[in-house]
């Protein structure tokens, strides 16, 4: 009929941008510290068959599942019927929102966790249930709380983004203690192998033992294959069923393939990236403390400042920091208007964003 149009979901219309893009006008960025990637880069086993494997891109990998799942399982001594591979956490995210949470439903977090997963609820015709933190961490207990007959999933980032909080594999086992069996617990564990203070492989054992738990993982962090857009999920063989009836077809690209299957082979340089983004977390911290910032306590590969004097704001220094050719993260939140992200990149480059900080500071312009 005349007058008419197409129609998207409505909750589309909810969805907003979760973090500031910088404008293009700047001088060229030199130091990336903006978007939590391995500043020390993929292996070289994995740069080199990524290299190999592009000469076979013009052709699909077919069962990709027989390639990436028997490895990931080998590799972590995990169950491979409860294994799924995607297009980076962020696509399996998708898929479980898509196939969990109807209209009306409700999905659960915590008020300042990862701010994308709204608009995974919103673009379902689902609703996020933001509930307060406390200082920026999750708080089990006010999760708990929160859920009602509308409930479909709770969804807990751990480490979370972009604070860099940590809630211990004790405390998560007791908030799904108490969630009804139909609630999907959803664990965002993309910064897995940074956590130094627990064992975080808790959360799988979690998974063997229920049916209503899922862990998200990716190649993005410590393997440095965040362009190869590479993830996994380990879940109850239904739930890793009804994600797969929702994947792509051939979904990871041929090199991106080869790459994640080298990386989890180079077991000498994921040890490397944990041992040394770690210690850069111990000293930066200390480093950016020292000249008046809050740093939050970080289980990540990143620190989140926050700016506690009004004449000394973030949107100036993260402008400030761009005019030297440094990148950091702001986010549109409101809770984060005085915090900046700082990614753990080299050493050298950390630095310089320390140095850049301290005049800026001293000057507070």
């Amino acid at each position: 009929m005349f007058g008419l149009k197409p129609v998207p979901r409505s909750g589309i219309d909810r969805i907003r941008k979760h973090m500031v893009v910088a404008e293009d006008d700047g001088p060229p960025i030199s130091v990336f510290l903006d978007s939590n990637e391995s500043a020390f880069g993929p292996s070289a086993h994995a740069t080199a068959a990524a290299a190999a494997a592009a000469a076979s891109m013009h052709r699909y990998i077919e069962n990709q599942e027989r390639r990436m799942v028997p490895a990931l399982a080998s590799h972590h001594r995990l169950d491979p019927r409860r294994i799924a591979i995607g297009c980076g956490s962020d696509d399996l995210l998708v898929r479980l929102c898509r196939a969990y949470l109807e209209p009306g439903s409700e999905l659960i977090r915590s008020v300042n966790s990862y701010l994308k997963v709204p608009n995974y609820a919103h673009s379902n015709d689902a609703f996020p249930v933001s509930v307060p933190d406390r200082g920026f961490a999750p708080v089990p207990e006010l999760m708990l709380a929160a859920v009602s007959d509308r409930t479909r999933i709770v969804y807990l980032a751990n480490p979370d983004n972009p604070s860099g909080s940590y809630v211990n594999v004790d405390s998560v086992r007791a908030l799904h203690e108490l969630l009804p069996d139909n609630v999907l617990l959803v664990i965002d564990c993309a910064y897995f192998e940074y956590v130094d203070r627990d064992d975080p492989s808790g959360f799988l054992r979690l998974v063997e033992e229920a049916k209503n738990v899922v862990v998200t993982r990716t190649f993005s962090k410590v393997h440095g294959l965040a362009g190869a857009r590479v993830g996994w999920i380990y879940g109850p063989p239904d739930v890793v069923d009804t994600v797969n009836r929702l994947c792509y077809t051939f979904p990871l690209a041929t090199q991106s393939i080869a790459a994640a299957l080298a990386a989890l082979e180079d077991k000498d340089h994921a040890g490397f990236v944990v041992r040394e983004t770690r210690r850069l977390r111990r000293s930066f911290a200390v480093g950016f403390s020292s000249m008046g910032l809050k740093v939050h306590a970080s289980q990540a590969n990143f620190l989140l400042l926050e700016f506690t004097d009004p004449a000394r704001t973030a949107e100036a220094a993260c402008a400030w920091l761009r005019r030297q050719g440094i990148a950091v993260r702001r986010f549109t939140a409101p809770s984060y208007r005085n915090c900046l992200r700082i990614t753990l990149g080299l050493e050298n480059e950390l630095g310089l964003a320390l140095n850049a900080m301290a005049e800026f500071m001293r000057s507070g312009k």
